[in-house]
């Protein structure tokens, strides 16, 4: 739920198993500085970009076929940032048939890549950096910022701006994802949510009670961690409820994995589980985009 105890309890380092997940290529790229891939052994068109976006000058990293246009994706890292690991993952959604956009969730406060990795993050008064950073993304701010990304996409010859936008995110921008699609429901026709936090807070903005504004030609999955199900009564039934009522194509799901467990730098790293939640997104976004 993205509770700083939480990530105190969470000690234990990226093992041998999630490197073995990338392969040689993918444990190399997730923990090196970032810098562009090879465009001609991977087909693929890396760059950083920025744009100027509500609330100051958004900038990330953005992902695509060296030809062609596709549909376009949004993949907000989690409360560490920008960083490598999530460039890798965004990489492997390109390689899927997708235009990728990894943007930095804190540009309305920083610029850039503040942390190698997740480690480096709870290592560093990671949360004490961050709060403030957070704190100014409210869900309105959240909303704007939406709007500001779906325009600069549309206008990248290398989307597809006749479908439609995905977006997905972990932990802090679980709930972002819920956010985009409800501010910019004419382009932003998927979200997946995983293992978020503040989806069910208890407040007219809560994503859950938004789910029912969506579109029926738009979907969401939400994925919950294991952990965050044992410390949030009711969470899930609620969020049961709501899909079953929404007119949108709205899944929830209870993996086998602990917080932050498809995330590929997290200590709680897991791989089987974390392979059926990229594999939900894949048939999320084939069905909706």
């Amino acid at each position: 739920m993205c509770e700083r105890d939480q990530f105190s309890a969470i000690n234990r380092p990226v093992n041998r198993r999630q490197f073995g997940a990338l392969g040689a290529a993918g444990a190399v790229a997730a923990c090196a500085p970032m810098e562009p891939m090879d465009t001609e052994a991977t087909g693929l068109v890396e760059r950083q970009v920025t744009f100027a976006a509500d609330g100051g000058t958004m900038d990330g990293v953005f992902i695509h076929a060296t030809s062609g246009s596709a549909p376009a994706a949004i993949l907000w890292p989690d409360i560490a940032g920008l960083r490598p690991a999530k460039i890798q993952m965004g990489r492997r959604l390109a390689e899927s048939g997708y235009s990728v956009l990894v943007p930095n969730p804190y540009y309305r406060s920083v610029a850039g890549q503040q942390f190698e990795d997740f480690s480096d993050w709870r290592n560093n008064n990671g949360w004490e950096r961050v709060t403030p950073w957070r704190e100014v993304n409210t869900p309105a701010a959240v909303m704007a910022t939406a709007r500001s990304v779906a325009a600069w996409l549309d206008d990248q010859h290398a989307v597809d701006s006749s479908k439609g936008i995905g977006n997905l995110g972990h932990c802090m921008t679980g709930s972002w994802t819920i956010y985009c699609a409800h501010a910019v429901p004419d382009r932003i026709k998927a979200a997946a949510s995983f293992h978020s936090g503040g989806l069910t807070r208890g407040e007219d903005m809560a994503p859950v009670n938004l789910l029912g504004d969506l579109p029926a030609d738009s979907g969401v999955h939400i994925g919950i961690a294991r952990d965050d199900n044992a410390s949030s009564e009711g969470m899930k039934a609620e969020l049961e409820a709501a899909a079953a009522a929404a007119s949108a194509d709205v899944s929830v799901e209870l993996y086998d994995g602990d917080h932050g467990w498809t995330v590929l730098d997290s200590p709680a790293y897991a791989r089987e589980p974390a392979e059926r939640a990229w594999s939900n997104l894949l048939a999320l976004f084939s069905r909706t985009l």
